[in-house]
């Protein structure tokens, strides 16, 4: 008789963020996770406006990337002949590649996202893939951006091609996430941002300004707040761009755990739940899965893809296993 050892990468536990928040370093050490991923990728042809990310290719095109110093086989007609003279040496223009497009990362931190009964609350859950798509995009030379939304307000980062925006993207997700466990009432309390409404719709409205055709689109949340506006904003943007949707759950929205009563907490009010009822658990379940195939429904019909991601898996590998079964 055999013994079989698995090892298993040590790296993996760090992948995992967990608890009610995230932590800066939590975000930053998923750069790790999403190079686990790139190899992944490429050999899926993942790139392109049709895939999970684009590519690195550069050529001539309508974006001017940089002057640099002419070498033999460029084109002559890209000579700048202003940065020439004043150099005193022929410089070139360098354009990028159409393919080479803007990446932008909508991130749900809103009161409905701060819940989770297993390792991480979904809005730590969204935080970690809002991560790992960003550095997947940062390693591959693209420009990223984004939009972070509570119940109140919205950080609008227009995509840039360095690791600075990718930082200031991640660090306005830390500081969205970590005003959660102090967040008021937003039922009561009015929004700091003029002109603001709560709901997905109205972050999809603000996306729409800095999206330009061609571009990547990752939406993050438990689309709680999915509705006919928000649709058709998300109809809007794929017509011309690449959506992929990220429903973060949770295992207790799924089903309710074994019969039993349970304590439950929003953070300030304490309560239990009775599960004992065989017919109230199955139509618990039934709902759930009412709601998940309207919104799979909903995106099929606008061709966007969805990424179901729990709370109480490892984030990259599920994210993997979606590229392995859908490329």
């Amino acid at each position: 008789m055999s013994t079989k050892f698995i090892q298993i990468d040590p790296l993996h536990e760090r992948y995992q963020s967990k608890g009610a928040l995230i932590t800066l370093q939590q975000l930053l050490v998923q750069r790790y996770a999403a190079k686990t991923l790139e190899y992944l990728a490429h050999t899926r042809s993942i790139a392109g406006t049709s895939g999970l990310h684009l590519s690195k290719m550069r050529g001539r095109g309508i974006d001017f990337e940089e002057f640099r110093p002419y070498q033999a086989g460029d084109d002559i007609r890209l000579i700048d002949w202003r940065v020439t003279a004043r150099h005193g040496k022929p410089y070139t223009k360098v354009f990028r590649e159409e393919r080479e497009r803007p990446v932008i990362i909508a991130v749900d931190q809103t009161h409905n996202m701060f819940f989770g009964s297993k390792t991480a609350f979904k809005s730590v859950i969204a935080a970690q893939a809002a991560a790992v798509f960003c550095w997947l995009a940062i390693d591959n030379g693209d420009r990223v951006g984004g939009l972070v939304f509570s119940d109140l307000e919205s950080s609008l980062v227009r995509p840039k091609r360095s690791r600075r925006s990718a930082l200031h993207l991640l660090n306005q997700v830390y500081l969205y996430n970590q005003r959660l466990q102090h967040a008021p009432d937003p039922v009561t309390q009015t929004a700091t941002e003029p002109g603001f409404e709560p709901g997905l719709a109205h972050a999809l409205g603000q996306i729409r300004r800095i999206t330009k055709p061609g571009s990547t689109l990752y939406v993050i949340s438990d689309f709680s707040t999915l509705d006919d506006k928000a649709l058709q904003y998300l109809n809007q943007l794929s017509r011309h761009n690449n959506v992929v949707c990220c429903f973060i759950y949770d295992a207790l929205e799924e089903t309710l755990p074994v019969p039993g009563i349970y304590s439950i907490t929003d953070g300030n009010r304490k309560g239990a739940i009775n599960t004992h009822s065989n017919k109230a658990r199955q139509r618990y379940r039934e709902q759930f899965q009412e709601r998940m195939e309207k919104i799979v429904s909903e995106l099929d019909r606008l061709q966007i893809r969805l990424i179901k991601i729990r709370t109480n898996q490892l984030v990259v590998e599920q994210i993997r296993e979606w590229i392995a079964k859908n490329y």
